[in-house]
């Protein structure tokens, strides 16, 4: 069996659309890969992501929000960009890591009008599950992402 492929996902705060990234890499395709998330700066896990996650039977309460000069030392066969501020502030890897970009609306961002919790909710589930299904799109959408 070969080695995991590591991917590394970054958005501004590492404190949602990464965190869901890899809580469903690491869940739905843990036996191809292993994922780590990192931020541009520093924040915390969105409870509202966490809670849309474990309701899709995945449990981020173990992750937590990280800078890139706190992760492992790891080589990063994949590098994710998830936001176009991460892309723009994505520090320059001095290796052979794929560079991918892959936007995804911002949660909070779209949640910051809601006229209730359960309004808010849909927006952090929509973008769960088109995470999700980029994720699920692994590897063959690697090689045209």
């Amino acid at each position: 069996m070969s080695e995991k492929k590591n991917f590394l996902f970054l958005c501004t705060g590492n404190s949602c659309r990464s965190q869901m990234a890899e809580g469903w890499t690491n869940a739905l395709q843990g036996e191809t890969f292993q994922a780590f998330s990192a931020g541009v700066k520093k924040s915390s896990v969105d409870p509202l992501a966490a809670e849309v996650m474990n309701e899709a039977g995945i449990d981020l309460s173990g992750q937590y929000s990280k800078l890139i000069e706190e992760l492992p030392d790891v080589k990063f066969n994949y590098v994710v960009t998830l936001c176009d501020h991460a892309r723009e502030g994505c520090p320059v890897f001095f290796s052979d890591a794929l560079k991918i970009h892959r936007g995804f609306d911002d949660p909070p961002y779209l949640a910051r009008d809601a006229t209730s919790r359960q309004q808010a909710l849909e927006h952090y589930r929509r973008v769960r599950d088109e995470i999700k299904e980029f994720v699920l799109s692994f590897p063959s959408s690697l090689k045209t992402v």
